[in-house]
């Protein structure tokens, strides 16, 4: 008994094995996993709607294919093109952009598959780029800002001007969003959405690239000659300053001084008019012989009459 259910257990399993291996040798059965999404096509025209829903599917034998295409994010990277800005000048554009099919059908429809899909997209982008290039100055393109920003590690202090020679309005960042914004009106047609445009590389013609060296350095000695300017004008205040305050320092210790010897004048005016006080005969002597000492020396001649009040002291030696 139990032999006879094996039996039909493995001649089921075996059954269904064998539908399988059936189903997908002719074309019964497919697969769908979750990166792709599959048309069905009926002798070559589209039947129902794109299946997009991950597992296994079933489909007509030998009158039926499915066709393959992805769901993830694509990419193109399109031939650098030389394009003329709005000053004349021409420049290597080189870009690239990430898309993916948002409609298999439609995609199926127009292009059939990624090859023709990525030839569209060249003129598409390539066409959206040269619109937005053309139509600006080459300024645009190379820069985001106004400003001159050097530094020379990440994290030291950044030296900005605001010196630019040419000033720009919209910057590449803006016109990269214009080139999308103009690919995403022409691309849907296509069953597909483009999600990013990027401008890789921009290189210049001889003649324009000896144009933008020198717009370069005259832009930077300009910021140069301005921080020179600055630095001038702030030493000039820090010496000014420094003056100011020195006057003030050398007034105030003057001024100090000048009160310190007031003090001790009148200190010694006072000890010599007590002195003078207590002794004015004493005190008068003193100062006469300080005039003496002050006005007769060895090489002097002094012719005085006996009544003069100078020589009185003289006159008392030789009593």
């Amino acid at each position: 008994m139990k032999k006879s259910k094996l039996r039909i257990f493995l001649g089921a399993v075996f059954i269904l094995v064998a539908l399988a291996v059936l189903g997908f040798a002719s074309g019964m059965l497919f697969i769908v996993d979750e990166t792709k999404q599959v048309v069905i096509t009926q002798f070559g025209k589209p039947v129902g709607k794109p299946i997009t829903e991950a597992g296994l599917h079933f489909k007509t034998p030998f009158i039926q294919q499915a066709h393959y295409f992805e769901r993830r994010l694509l990419e193109w990277d399109g031939d650098p093109n030389q394009i003329p800005t709005k000053d004349k000048k021409y420049i290597w554009v080189d870009t690239t952009a990430r898309w993916k099919i948002v409609d298999a059908l439609k995609f199926l429809q127009s292009v059939g598959n990624e090859l023709s899909a990525s030839s569209r997209l060249n003129d598409i982008i390539n066409s959206a780029t040269r619109d937005a290039l053309t139509g600006n100055l080459l300024v645009e393109a190379v820069r985001d800002s106004n400003r001159i920003l050097e530094s020379k590690d990440l994290g030291e202090d950044a030296i900005v001007s605001e010196e630019a020679l040419e000033h720009i309005e919209l910057g590449r960042q803006q016109l990269t969003r214009s080139i999308l914004e103009k690919a995403k009106v022409l691309a849907p047609q296509y069953g597909i959405e483009i999600m990013d445009v990027r401008i890789k590389r921009i290189n210049y013609v001889e003649e324009v690239r000896n144009k933008v060296y020198d717009r370069m350095i005259a832009e930077r000695k300009r910021a140069a000659e301005k921080y020179r300017s600055e630095g001038f004008g702030k030493a000039a205040e820090i010496e000014g300053q420094i003056g100011k305050e020195l006057k003030l320092i050398t007034s105030e210790a003057y001024r100090q001084a000048q009160s310190f010897i007031g003090k001790a004048d009148a200190e010694a005016i006072n000890i010599y008019a007590g002195s003078y006080s207590q002794n004015p005969e004493f005190y008068s002597f003193l100062k006469t012989l300080e005039t003496y000492k002050g006005t007769i020396d060895g090489g002097s001649t002094i012719i005085l009459t006996t009544e003069s009040d100078y020589y009185k002291y003289l006159k008392s030696i030789g009593k």
